[in-house]
């Protein structure tokens, strides 16, 4: 598909929330005769936009005419696995992601990062480095907006800083951008993914697999799979890797040995100087160092960057602290490995709120951590019957409770000076809150109620 075949093409759009309605207004500016489904229902105002621009809009269940376009395009909330999208590939139809579209319109130079942690706060440390560098720079993707809502402002000097999630990459053709970042993977969405995390793993590591010469592929030399797949990628291509490691030093990338972070050979600044606390963000900032790099960024601009970031919201952020207990808003930790590192975060008793839609986690490598750091839990949610069984023995006192409110309330009410009560709730929202934002304000409300 080139751009100027899109006009007039049959387009359907399955899944009419923020991406789907981001990448349905694009195609109609762009010449294309669009039809919106949704499984579930479509909020009215949609539905009054798509019927004052031609688009079919189909709700609460997807019928044989989304077949009858020339390419299907999915939101990331809608799995592989969804009818129509099985019946579209059994017929040899292309289905692609919002981003593999707009990427293809897109202006400037991109930056795309992914991993199972870590994406959001690169993401955004990346943009606030162009940002103190003066560059034209979008923060896109699955942090904030769709790519597709932002085509329309990007010129050759813009920088797109993309975070991206397996979701995305899961139908991605010719996505191509000039620096991408893999920081880790491990075990997550595997419910999405037919408990296979080799699928997962494959579906990340699709963020390169178009790049060639003249572009950078900044990697994580710690984990072993993301180094053997990125090394064995770059020796058979022309593209540049660029590999970074919190456990040793390397010359030809970043490196955090010593509490000195080094870029090749050079020292930037020391990793107490960091602006983001925790030692995952020791190796979040060396990725963000190389992208910037790779972007054209002084060291001075990188330092500065790497010493004023503050972080980002619902991400080990302090919301307050009361008659001596902080309170730790995490609740972008939707998974086991993110709930790891918070706990290494923190040398004080930890109050542990634990939580929500279990996506098929392990819990295993949790238990010293909860034996040595955790007084006391607190499961609520959905998954509150495995989290007790799974972790609650491996903690002095553990309680179950119904909601995030009873769990918060419940921590207060156990808490003493010196002590952090962390949310970092290691499973997903969705059995209580529309998204881990609105479970991150719910607790924040809560706390400055107290």
């Amino acid at each position: 598909m080139q751009k100027q075949t899109v006009k007039g093409k049959r387009v359907t759009v399955l899944g009419a929330a923020r991406s789907g309605l981001a990448v349905t207004k694009f195609l109609v500016r762009a010449g294309a005769r669009v039809m919106l489904s949704d499984s579930g229902p479509i909020d009215p105002v949609t539905v009054t936009w798509c019927e004052e621009h031609g688009v079919i809009v189909e709700a609460n269940g997807h019928t044989k005419a989304t077949l009858l376009a020339d390419f299907l395009v999915v939101s990331p909330g809608v799995p592989s696995t969804a009818t129509p999208v099985q019946e579209a590939l059994t017929l040899g139809l292309p289905v692609y992601s919002e981003l593999e579209i707009a990427s293809r319109y897109a202006k400037g130079q991109i930056i795309a990062i992914t991993g199972t942690n870590g994406k959001t706060t690169t993401t955004s440390l990346i943009g606030h480095m162009m940002k103190t560098a003066k560059r034209q720079v979008v923060v896109a993707g699955n942090i904030g907006s769709p790519l597709s809502d932002h085509l329309k402002e990007l010129r050759r000097d813009t920088v797109v800083v993309l975070e991206v999630s397996s979701f995305q990459l899961d139908h991605t053709d010719t996505f191509c951008p000039n620096v991408s970042v893999v920081l880790n993977i491990t075990p997550d969405h595997l419910d999405r993914y037919g408990g296979s995390f080799k699928r997962y793993a494959e579906s990340k590591l699709r963020i390169y697999e178009n790049q060639s010469t003249g572009d950078v592929v900044v990697y994580n030399y710690d984990d072993t799979l993301v180094r053997e797949r990125v090394e064995h990628f770059v020796t058979t291509s022309d593209v540049r890797g660029l590999p970074f490691s919190r456990q040793v030093h390397l010359s030809n990338g970043a490196s955090a040995v010593e509490g000195l972070i080094r870029l090749q050979e050079r020292t930037l600044l020391r990793t107490d100087e960091l602006g983001i606390p925790g030692p995952h963000n020791v190796g979040n900032s060396l990725a963000a160092a190389l992208a910037g790099q790779a972007a054209g960024l002084s060291d001075e601009v990188l330092r500065e960057s790497l010493r004023g970031f503050a972080g980002v919201d619902h991400r080990l952020e302090t919301v307050r602290r009361v008659e001596g207990v902080t309170y730790v808003n995490d609740s972008k930790a939707t998974n086991v490995n993110a709930l790891w590192y918070a706990l290494h975060s923190f040398n004080t008793p930890i109050i542990l709120l634990v939580g929500g839609r279990d996506k098929g986690n392990d819990y295993e490598i949790l238990k010293p951590l909860i034996t040595s750091k955790v007084p006391t839990l607190i499961a609520f949610g959905e998954s509150a019957p495995k989290v007790m069984k799974e972790l609650g023995p491996c903690s002095k006192h553990a309680i179950a409770v119904n909601t995030l409110d009873e769990a918060t309330l419940a921590a207060r009410d156990c808490a003493q000076a010196g002590d952090v009560v962390l949310l970092s709730p290691a499973c997903s929202s969705f059995d209580l809150f529309s998204n881990y934002e609105e479970r991150g304000t719910r607790f924040k409300s809560i706390v400055e109620g107290f």
